[in-house]
């Protein structure tokens, strides 16, 4: 479960974005303005600078607050499954990454797939979809659901990009030092799980 005072944080935070893109009266915008200010004085603590900075990120969102929506893509090979290192933390992962606006779940995570493992592939099942909070990926300062597809390969060739720095495929019961906050080794068992036999239903939550 995540930190309740992250929980409540986010929890202001959304009613106060929400409330900004409806109000109407500017004694309404003051108040939703201030509870946003609470929320990031719950995660900043003392420091000014950290509560300037979140209130920053915040300001960005935009209509009312849903949660981000991530892609994860599961793609097997004799038994093996693909994984990709990210630049950013030396760690692997399942290809994938936030969905953009204007892509189908589908464009979404083929996309991902191509531009961080160099693979062409197809969409063929939604396997999962999990909520963040729910699965032990730590601390995010969104909140974020996360889209697991099994996957096809249609061609290409592996290779890394600008956010991963290496492409392998490996056994899922023997798998390298993951990136915890995007895929779990657990996630991945799951995925072989769903590719062995796909008429399991899609997980949930």
């Amino acid at each position: 479960m995540p930190d309740r005072h992250l929980e409540l944080a986010r929890r202001l935070h959304a009613l106060a974005r929400t409330g900004l893109h409806f109000c109407r009266d500017e004694y309404d915008r003051e108040r939703y303005e201030e509870i946003e200010g609470i929320a990031a004085e719950l995660l900043a603590g003392k420091s000014g600078p950290m509560r300037q900075a979140l209130l920053e990120v915040w300001s960005r969102e935009r209509g009312y607050v849903t949660p981000k929506v991530e892609v994860r893509g599961a793609v097997f090979r004799n038994g093996d499954v693909l994984m990709v290192r990210e630049s950013a933390d030396g760690l692997w992962t399942l290809p994938g990454g936030w969905a953009d606006v204007n892509e189908s779940p589908s464009q979404a995570v083929e996309k991902e797939v191509l531009q961080e493992s160099g693979l062409r592939v197809k969409a063929v099942k939604l396997a999962a979809l999990y909520d963040r909070n729910r699965h032990g990926h730590g601390e995010f300062l969104f909140h974020s659901w996360k889209a697991f597809f099994l996957c096809e390969v249609l061609g290409g060739e592996p290779r890394g990009s600008y956010e991963t720095d290496a492409v392998g495929f490996f056994a899922p019961d023997a798998l390298p030092p993951m990136s915890l906050g995007r895929c779990t080794p657990r996630q991945v068992m799951r995925m072989q799980e769903h590719w062995r036999d796909r008429a399991l239903p899609a997980d949930f939550d």
